[in-house]
């Protein structure tokens, strides 16, 4: 049963999109059944997968509108992974599902289906606490939230916890952290490291022991429609993607472990009977 993992932070240009790319691409590496799906109308996570966004014949926007299965809109792409593709068409259906019911709870309707065929499903959502960012966190088990270290950024982390919290009362109350990225790290930057350290000290084991640097390969591989792991897999940013590829895999049998011991351990009811 699928693992889906958003990819969210309300701050833009921390690395969303080019850790749900390479985190995809990485677990299918290892080797996982894995699905990708781009719900950001930009569409960057699909040209990243050696897609054209400008020419889907079937995207998300026509699964979240329910006008299409799941299933039938998506593609393989040359790195192992499956992708649920999306491009500007997504900002029309986001209008046209504001007067709809249960509108939050679309797409986790429309990947139900799907949970039994893979091992992790990773969703990239856009910069912004939108009605398609919300599908995403209403669908999801967990939240990935990339960061770069730098003052404002734990302004922005406050922001989304509060906002998560929110919204595990009213839509979704199994909802967890996945974790804590840190993005873009330069280590001679004196700030970049104060902010790592407060980051570990408020959220402890939260926080990824992988550091995404700054790496001009990972930089480059988007152009070439491709992720470091097939651009450059032996490059900082290859190794730093497949670090936390281990990790997140490394959680979920810590998570599976603890729940058969849970299982197997007896009723205290039953026992004092």
């Amino acid at each position: 049963m699928a693992r889906i993992i958003a990819i969210a932070n309300q701050k833009g240009g921390v690395g969303k999109t080019t850790t749900a790319v390479n985190l995809a691409a990485a677990l299918a590496a290892s080797p996982k059944r894995v699905l990708l799906i781009d719900l950001d109308a930009q569409g960057n996570a699909t040209m990243g997968s050696g897609i054209d966004k400008r020419d889907l014949h079937a995207s998300t926007c026509d699964v979240l509108l329910e006008e299409l299965r799941a299933e039938d809109a998506i593609m393989e792409t040359a790195e192992g992974y499956d992708l649920l593709p999306g491009n500007t068409d997504l900002t029309a259906a986001e209008i046209e599902l504001m007067d709809e019911d249960a509108r939050e709870q679309r797409l986790k309707r429309a990947l139900d289906p799907l949970r039994p065929r893979y091992d992790y499903i990773i969703v990239d959502c856009p910069p912004a606490l939108s009605l398609l960012t919300l599908n995403a966190l209403t669908a999801a088990d967990s939240v990935l939230v990339p960061m770069q270290c730098e003052y404002y950024a734990l302004e922005g982390l406050t922001a989304l916890l509060q906002t998560i919290d929110a919204l595990k009362q009213r839509l979704n109350p199994a909802l967890e952290i996945e974790g804590v990225l840190r993005t873009m790290f330069d280590v001679r930057n004196n700030l970049a490291n104060a902010v790592s350290a407060e980051l570990v000290e408020h959220f402890g084991d939260k926080v990824f022991r992988t550091i995404v640097p700054r790496n001009v390969r990972l930089a480059e591989a988007p152009s070439h429609g491709q992720s470091i792991i097939g651009y450059d897999k032996a490059s900082r940013g290859g190794i730093a993607y497949l670090g936390l590829a281990g990790e997140v895999v490394r959680r979920q049998r810590e998570r599976e472990q603890a729940a058969r011991q849970t299982d197997k351990e007896p009723n205290v009811t039953e026992t004092q009977a």
